[in-house]
């Protein structure tokens, strides 16, 4: 049985951080790929879309629909981003990284995840950018000492060259740091209904095999700020669990599992429980390890089988069974032919009989 039960862990809240986070990715080499696509999240929810090839730009979102209605200049700067600035910008530094690796003609790709967090009870903020080209690190900004730090050798050339850029070292800063704030605000102004409802899990244990582990999985639950794991007699497990990471739904929604080894006597096993907690929500769900509980298709399956092999030996006797029939009918038939064909002595009398009449 699921027991939903609410604890006081505190007194006080737990601050609640917020985030926009912008992915770019730029590409070059390949003609039927878009040259440039981006994504807002907020909060961990695709706000904005964004495909500078085919033009388009879509709020995800009624909440940012509403916000670019009320504030017109904001929409333009992000079509303005979209279709000019960012798809010029990733061209020229993919060219240029070509040119310093002495690259040739192929498919390149160079991706940004950049943005900001705000803090909402103490009003704390910070920024973040982080290039990758090829699908590995690159080079990353670090705000504090206003330099680019290169995430592996064949970057320094490249740390070198944009550390000597201050301008836009320092422009990076008052965007990530000032103005991404406020654009976050803003959409968790009009956002703050939906971003901040929670939904609770469905929980469900899973088990493939009787040796396998048991599964608890949970899905359907929203934020994805959330914990899951496995305790025994109140104490947290580490050994034999493995946890999965947090994984989303076409809905909206999250899902996640942890796994348990059960090699354990089936006595024990009502001392095990899986926990699973939202990470700013005092409320926990927890689902006790009972076999009873435990969905699993093992035995549809040894259902399926003995059907299987039932109809299997169905008809193999039914086979048999017309196998016989067909020798039966075949030593009958050629039992009666061979009763009333007259011998090859016999047809000799008679022709001599006949013959002897005759003269």
């Amino acid at each position: 049985m699921t027991l939903i039960l609410l604890l006081l862990l505190c007194s006080v809240s737990s601050a609640v951080r917020h985030s926009l986070i912008n992915y770019f990715t730029g590409s070059a080499g390949a003609p039927n790929v878009t040259q440039f696509v981006g994504v807002a999240v907020v909060d961990g929810v695709e706000a904005v879309y964004c495909d500078s090839s085919n033009k388009i730009l879509e709020p995800r979102q009624d909440w940012v629909k509403k916000v670019f209605d009320n504030d017109s200049q904001l929409l333009e700067w992000y079509k303005h981003e979209c279709f000019n600035i960012q798809p010029s910008a990733f061209r020229a530094r993919i060219i240029s990284l070509k040119q310093q690796f002495n690259q040739s003609e192929g498919f390149y790709i160079l991706q940004t995840r950049s943005g900001c967090e705000w803090e909402e009870s103490t009003g704390e903020k910070s920024g973040f950018l982080k290039y990758g080209y090829n699908g590995e690190d690159f080079i990353e900004l670090d705000l504090n000492t206003l330099s680019w730090a290169s995430l592996k050798p064949e970057a320094e050339a490249t740390k070198q060259s944009w550390d000597a850029d201050r301008n836009r070292t320092k422009l990076n800063k008052v965007f990530l740091t000032d103005i991404c704030p406020e654009r976050l605000k803003s959409f968790l102004d009009r956002g703050n209904s939906s971003l901040q409802r929670t939904v609770p899990p469905s929980v469900s244990l899973l088990q493939k095999t009787p040796s396998s582990p048991v599964s608890c999985h949970v899905t359907g639950f929203y934020p994805d700020r959330a914990v899951m794991f496995w305790r025994k007699d109140e104490g947290k497990l580490h050994e034999g669990v493995d946890p999965g990471e947090i994984l989303p739904n076409d809905d909206g929604t999250f899902q996640m599992s942890a796994d348990l080894n059960v090699s354990v006597t089936p006595e024990d096993w009502g001392q095990y429980e899986c926990v699973f907690q939202f990470s700013d929500v005092e409320k926990i769900v927890v689902t006790k390890l009972n076999k009873t509980l435990i969905r699993t298709n093992w035995k549809e399956k040894m259902t399926k089988e003995k059907s299987s092999n039932k109809a299997i030996t169905v008809t193999v006797v039914l086979l048999v069974f017309i196998l016989v029939a067909v020798a039966g009918f075949a030593f009958y038939k050629k039992k009666k032919e061979k009763h009333f064909t007259p011998s090859a002595v016999n047809i000799c009398e008679l022709s001599e009989g006949k013959n002897e009449d005759t003269t």
